[in-house]
């Protein structure tokens, strides 16, 4: 152990080491208290009336029957918010219980709470209520057009019509660029709506208190966001709404909004008992947000040596009935729809809209894997008219440090996207597979190899790592100093939500290096001590840890003054040390409106995929073979937490390749299930070679850069090249379905090795709803 006096130099599981995590095996032995595990004394249970409707009007309500069950305690409505009646993260548009009309299949209606769940759904079953349905917008091109019915006629945000969000870039001159470029290639490529699909579904415990307030133990991403948005709700002081978070089982942006928060308090504060509300499966793809689905029309232009001009591209998210987050998902995908390129002159639309569709929001990388997908799709299409390997494309145009972007900011951080690109060229490809579990469907042998052919297909993506465009991003921890036993142990208190990225081993990591002490302990977060901001943007190891680090250093400098002595004897004259500590990244500005020009960024993460695929397309099956990564993290704070991490997020990309989808129609979900919901399991997930690249990055603590979400950017893209490869098929919209890739020509002349061979067909631009890839254009 060290003395006190200075930052350790050499400290078992500290930085840089792959310390185990500390829940890991309660997860793996089922021990682990998830929040749909909490219990109470006296506690009832809270259970939620839906809408079955995309679009209606409430024409009765009435809860009689309902509160005369007996075992029922209370039914609420929107009569009952004792505060205000709507609720959201940036704009306050959702309605805490709908009032006079509903915009979305499962929007809340109406609370029960009783003494068993079973008696609670009873209840809600003799509500009686009464729609009038109304005339629903379901097709995110007539929001954008101005046709079809308002979804909101009186906009809280001061917006009209049924766009949330128009995004306008404008970089250099994209017209006189025209003239310089040789080919110009365009395509539109479209995203299906991605479920979060988490494990552990919203759940949580309220609990009233005896000075009138409430304490909620839930799973969120945000404990002080939440906080406020209850506080604005129920009427009361944030002294008086306490939260504390409980074992969240997953996350990836589908916690960020509130789910059984208020509801769960409202009826706590209305009973006076503790009330436990949990959704069960099907519920809970209506109780959160989705990935915003997408259409996306792109034009490259390069010249013939393959360097590219310019990029034009028209982005359409289909946000659903309320704001929640869609106004910066739609700026993030548009900021970064160049791609990972150098690019001179661009001019990019991006619009966010309404529709009567289930609401989305935040989904990991958060609208930069949508225009990721958009962009990598053409860039190989303009590979395939220049006759050039799409890998050697993408180096030709790699960004690198000092590229300006299209918003006009220059990258001062590094900026590897050729080195990327080159390690994963390097690696040898997989062999073809051998006997029944080496093809596609080979665990069923459903194929013995006949029609199979190989792709291979790259990708790179970019993302913004923080929270931009101006918002003053900080974090608070406070670290403490005791002894126990006769030994220093450290406390550490943050807000920080551990949704399964490790932040809680991280900041013992931290400790340990920063003060000496092996003997660390993560106090519980919750809203007792300063806001950690949200657990998403891949910020909260960067900020989080900033303030951890920074309360460990302030520590350091209060011991020295006490005196170069051993850290026991300190401790055991003056007592427990502490010191709290604000965490604050460099200043960022927003983009303006007219040309989205600004330095909106605090820094920038880069992650390439190389993807191999076997295809048998004569039943339509597809089998990732090999999903091959490469990533600069910064510094890796626990190397084996960001293999996992990267894992992860390649793996929720290929899921959106080749599977997930939550499919709508005329508004309403018709997969709410993990049986027709399909996510990959263990048998789907290929080899996924790891090439970690550690550059530091100048402005973080200890160099270290953001690794959730990169890994979904160029994941998917990879996989939906390399299937073009090897079919021939212009494929654009993901998921690819086996019905897509039914029909290809046996006799293609395609290349399954270089991704040449495409057999795009005609189609039209933006807007044209054909879903095809317009025909190249030669100069």
């Amino acid at each position: 152990m060290s003395t006190a006096t200075g930052t350790a130099t050499a400290v078992r599981d500290g930085v840089g080491a792959s310390t185990p995590r500390p829940d890991g095996r309660l997860k793996v032995k089922g021990d682990f208290a998830y929040s749909s595990d909490l219990r109470a004394e006296g506690m009832v249970w809270g259970a939620t009336l839906r809408s079955p409707h995309p679009s209606a009007r409430i024409v009765r309500l009435d809860t009689t029957a309902a509160l005369r069950l007996p075992g029922v305690l209370a039914v609420l409505t929107h009569e009952d918010v004792p505060g205000r009646a709507t609720y959201g993260m940036k704009v306050s548009d959702q309605p805490v219980l709908a009032a006079d009309r509903v915009r979305y299949q499962g929007e809340p209606v109406a609370l029960v709470a009783a003494d068993h769940p079973e008696t609670a759904r009873r209840a809600l079953a003799l509500i009686d209520i009464a729609y009038e349905e109304q005339p629903a917008l379901t097709d995110p091109e007539d929001a954008v057009r101005g046709a079809g019915p308002l979804v909101h006629h009186d906009r809280v945000d001061g917006g009209h019509g049924n766009v949330v969000r128009h995004v306008r870039i404008r970089h250099g001159d994209v017209a006189a660029a025209r003239a310089q470029a040789d080919v110009i290639v365009s395509g539109t490529y479209e995203v299906g709506m991605q479920d979060q699909a988490f494990l552990g579904p919203e759940s949580g415990l309220a609990i009233p208190a005896e000075d009138g307030g409430v304490d909620v133990y839930v799973s969120t991403q945000w404990l002080h966001d939440d906080q406020h948005q209850m506080c604005a709700t129920l009427g009361l002081p944030p002294e008086k709404v306490r939260l504390t978070l409980s074992g969240v089982g997953g996350a990836f942006g589908g916690r960020e909004d509130v789910s059984v928060q208020i509801h769960a308090a409202m009826l706590a504060l209305r009973t006076g008992r503790p009330v436990k509300m949990s959704y069960n499966r099907e519920e809970s793809f209506y109780g959160h947000v989705h990935r915003h689905p997408a259409r996306m029309w792109f034009e490259h232009g390069a010249t013939r040596e393959g360097r590219i001009v310019f990029v034009k591209a028209r982005l359409l998210l289909d946000g659903g009935a309320y704001t929640s987050t869609s106004q910066v998902v739609i700026a993030n995908g548009s900021y970064f729809a160049a791609g990972a390129y150098d690019v001179p002159h661009a001019e990019i639309d991006g619009f966010s809209v309404f529709t009567n569709n289930p609401p989305c929001g935040a989904m990991r990388g958060f609208g930069a894997v949508q225009s990721c997908y958009g962009v990598e799709s053409n860039l190989d299409k303009l590979a395939h008219e220049l006759g050039m390997d799409p890998a050697e494309l993408r180096v030709r145009n790699a960004m690198t440090t000092g590229t300006v972007l299209p918003t006009g900011q220059a990258v001062d951080g590094p900026a590897p996207a050729a080195e990327l690109l080159d390690r994963l060229r390097a690696r040898p490809l997989p062999p073809v597979g051998e006997g029944p579990f080496g093809n596609p469907g080979g665990l069923n042998n459903t194929s013995h190899g006949e029609g199979v052919r190989r792709g291979v297909g790259y990708a790179i993506g970019v993302k913004a790592i923080g929270f931009s465009g101006g918002v003053d991003d900080r974090s608070v921890a406070r670290v403490r100093l005791v002894l126990n036993g006769g030994e220093p142990v450290a406390e550490v208190h943050t807000a920080a939500a551990e949704c399964g990225q490790g932040i809680v081993t991280v900041q013992t990591q931290i400790v340990r290096t920063e003060l000496g002490v092996e003997r660390v302990v993560v106090l519980p977060a919750d809203t007792q001590v300063g806001d950690a901001g949200s657990s998403s943007a891949s910020r909260i190891t960067w900020m989080s840890g900033g303030a951890v680090q920074g309360a460990c250093k302030a520590l350091r400098e209060r011991i020295t003054v006490l005196g170069d002595r051993p850290l026991v004897e300190l401790l055991a004259e003056y007592g427990p040390l502490e010191a709290e500590y604000e965490y604050a990244h460099r200043r960022t500005f927003p983009v303006d409106d007219e040309r989205g020009q600004g330095d909106a960024h605090i820094a920038f993460a880069f992650a390439a995929h190389r993807a191999v695929v076997d295809v048998d397309t004569e039943l339509g099956l597809v089998k990732v073979v090999e999903l091959a990564t490469a990533q600069d993290v910064g510094k890796a704070m626990n190397p084996l937490a960001v293999e996992g991490q990267i894992e992860g997020g390649s793996a929720q990309g290929l899921g959106l390749a080749v599977m997930e989808e939550l499919r709508v129609e005329d508004g309403r979900v018709r997969n709410p299930s993990f049986t027709d919901y399909l996510i990959p399991t263990i048998a789907d997930m290929p080899h996924v070679p790891i090439d970690l690249l550690e550059l530091p990055h100048p402005d973080s603590p200890y160099g270290l850069n953001g690794v959730g979400e990169p890994p979904t950017l160029s994941s998917t893209p990879a996989i939906a090249n390399a299937l073009r490869a090897a079919t021939g098929l212009e494929l654009a919209k993901v998921p690819v379905r086996p019905e897509d890739i039914i029909g290809s020509d046996s006799d293609s002349d395609s290349d399954s090795d270089s991704g040449f061979g495409f057999g795009f067909g005609s189609g039209s631009g933006f807007g044209s709803g054909s879903g095809g890839i317009a025909d190249s254009e030669r100069r």
